[in-house]
């Protein structure tokens, strides 16, 4: 359990960290005025297409993982197979953030509408009060008693960790 979960926090880091530096270098060209790139005019429409779009990704991605937790917390699966299902659960939440950051940036590049810095502020919020930790995982899956020691037992650290 100890090396999914080392797995997981190590994909999610990943997640977290590709759309960052995209959304900075958006966020300094927009906020800089120094830089000039020969940017294709993109229909307006878009604007307010890409920025419903993340709105709604901002929405549907807590509502997605909420199901598949309350999915996870009625089986009667083994606690590796319910902490596998969370992994799977959190990975597909920081998949959608990872998109929501990426469009996020892209619109802020294109359109320099402070919307998408919004956008990527509430991001970067769901980023950071999901990260996978042990007492996240306990208290996600309503874990008690010796699952949840189970659980706890992933944050100490083996002798060859």
């Amino acid at each position: 359990m100890k090396k999914d979960f080392r797995v997981l926090e190590r994909n999610v880091l990943i997640l977290i960290a590709i759309p960052l530096p995209v959304f900075a270098f958006a966020y300094m060209y927009v906020s800089s005025g120094n830089l000039e790139f020969n940017l294709p005019e993109l229909p307006q429409v878009f604007n307010y297409v890409i920025l419903g779009l993340v709105s709604a990704m901002l929405l549907m991605q807590q509502v997605a993982y909420t199901n598949r937790i309350k999915a996870i917390r009625k089986t009667s699966d083994d606690i590796n197979q319910k902490v596998k299902g969370y992994g799977r659960a959190i990975f597909l939440k920081y998949w959608h953030l990872f998109w929501i950051g990426l469009l996020s940036a892209f619109g802020l590049f294109f359109y320099e509408n402070q919307g998408f810095t919004i956008a990527y502020a509430v991001t970067l919020i769901f980023v950071s009060l999901s990260k996978p930790m042990p007492n996240r995982v306990v208290n996600a899956l309503h874990l008690k008693g010796e699952e949840k020691e189970m659980v706890m037992d992933i944050q100490k650290r083996d002798e060859q960790d």
